[in-house]
Formats: C-alpha cells, sequence, structure tokens
C-alpha cells in the first residue's frame, strides 16, 4: 500500500470515545458527516459555507486534534485567553502517515492580536518581527513567511478577513509552494472565491447536506458573487 509523505492520512471519528449525537456540535451535519463518513485530506482541503454552517468548527477541531494551539500557533504554542472551543477534537481520531513531518501551524484571524502579544512574551531563538507594528494584513502575512516553512500542516480559519485582494493572491501562492513539495497539507476555511480556487484543493461546500465535495464553478459562493459583480443594484435595492 502507498503511503504518502502528507502528516494526515485520515480523521476518523474516536471509537474509544464516540462523540453524543444529541449534544452540540455534533447536532450540526457537516459535523455528523465528519463523525459518521471520516474525511481523507490530500494536499489542500478548502471549506466553504455560510456563517454558522460549522466550517470554523470542523478546522479549529482537525488542528487541535492534530495537537496544535486553539488559540493558534505551532504544536509547541500555550496561548490561551479563553477557552471556547467545542470540544469535537476529543472526539477526532487524527491517523498520521508513519514518517511524515509533525510540524504544523494553525492560523485563525480572530485571536491574531492576543496571538502577537504572546510571540512578543515568548520569542523565539531566532530575531521576531514586529507583528503589533505592521497593519493587520501585513502581519498576517509576514507571520505566514516567517512560519509556513518546509512539510508539515497549516491550517488556516478565514484568513481573507486580514487580507486585500493583492494578499489574498499572496497568500495562494505562498500555499502553492508549499502544496508543491509533497510533504505538506493545507486545511483552509474561506468565504473567498479567490482563496477557494487554490489550485490543486479539494473544495468541499458545508451546509444542512453535511460536506459536499464541488468544483469551484459549482460553488454557492462563486456563484453569487458572479451575481453581484455583475448586476449590485439588484441586490442592493432590497436592503
Amino acid at each position: 500500500m502507498h503511503i504518502s509523505n502528507f502528516p494526515i492520512r485520515s480523521i476518523t471519528e474516536r471509537t474509544q470515545n464516540p462523540a453524543p449525537r444529541n449534544a452540540w456540535p455534533n447536532t450540526m451535519p457537516p459535523v455528523r458527516h465528519l463523525l459518521e463518513q471520516g474525511l481523507a485530506p490530500g494536499a489542500a482541503t478548502v471549506l466553504v459555507g455560510e456563517n454558522g454552517s460549522g466550517k470554523s468548527t470542523l478546522v479549529e477541531a482537525i488542528a487541535v486534534s492534530y495537537g496544535l494551539s486553539p488559540e493558534g500557533g505551532s504544536t509547541g504554542a500555550q496561548h490561551s485567553t479563553r477557552v471556547t472551543e467545542s470540544g469535537l477534537d476529543e472526539h477526532l481520531q487524527v491517523m498520521r502517515n508513519p514518517g511524515a513531518s509533525r510540524r504544523g501551524y494553525f492560523l485563525r484571524a480572530e485571536t491574531m492580536h492576543g496571538f502577537y502579544t504572546y510571540l512578543e512574551q515568548n520569542p523565539a531563538k531566532r530575531p521576531e518581527p514586529r507583528f503589533h507594528e505592521m497593519s493587520h494584513g501585513e502581519s498576517f502575512l509576514e507571520l505566514i513567511v516567517n512560519r509556513f516553512r518546509e512539510g508539515g500542516l497549516w491550517v488556516l480559519d478565514e484568513p481573507e478577513s486580514a487580507l486585500s485582494f493583492s494578499g489574498c493572491l499572496a497568500l495562494v501562492g505562498i500555499l502553492k509552494d508549499l502544496m508543491a513539495t509533497g510533504d505538506s497539507q493545507v486545511i483552509m476555511s474561506t468565504h473567498s472565491p479567490l482563496l477557494a480556487a487554490l489550485p490543486g484543493a479539494d473544495i468541499y461546500e458545508v451546509g444542512p447536506w453535511g460536506l459536499r465535495h464541488s468544483e469551484w464553478d459549482d460553488l454557492d459562493l462563486v456563484t453569487n458573487w458572479r451575481s453581484f459583480m455583475n448586476m449590485p443594484g439588484r441586490y442592493l435595492r432590497h436592503l
């Protein structure tokens, strides 16, 4: 059997600690889908969906199950301001590929300000960029360039909230280069049709149906943005 160099082979429900189906977040269709059908991520997995659909819950749980800090950082980060995790990670089994990199990093835009403070107070051996002195988008990209290196698992939760159009293009370029190494995996949730177009990514539309594997052109996200850009007045007059 061929064993890839990706850090994660599969994500399934932990048989020794099954998730109660009547408790949140396990009542959400995408969470239940993951628990009952599992997921075998490839080089890149992109989750798209409406607010509250469950995509960030899934991304967070996968990151924590892998051993990453829930508020951002690597496996060694201990940054925590307030515990808000869903607890789904306790019910997930991340199957690793033997010999693959165990490195990784979790970036979530909503906790970056506190995370930068944590990095200032716990500096690495090498000089750290002065993230707080940069714009939100500049600091986000600088952290990615500084940390996303070599093989590993790179998890991003709605990174477009910090980035301009050109910033999103730059991020796609960085992730594409990481994927080309053959030993890196990307898992990302996004509302951005640009980021969802990451070459080589498996796209899953998250919603009441669970997880639906989709082509970029078929995404509601893409259809809605195309319609708005073509005729914005048709949408704005109904506000």
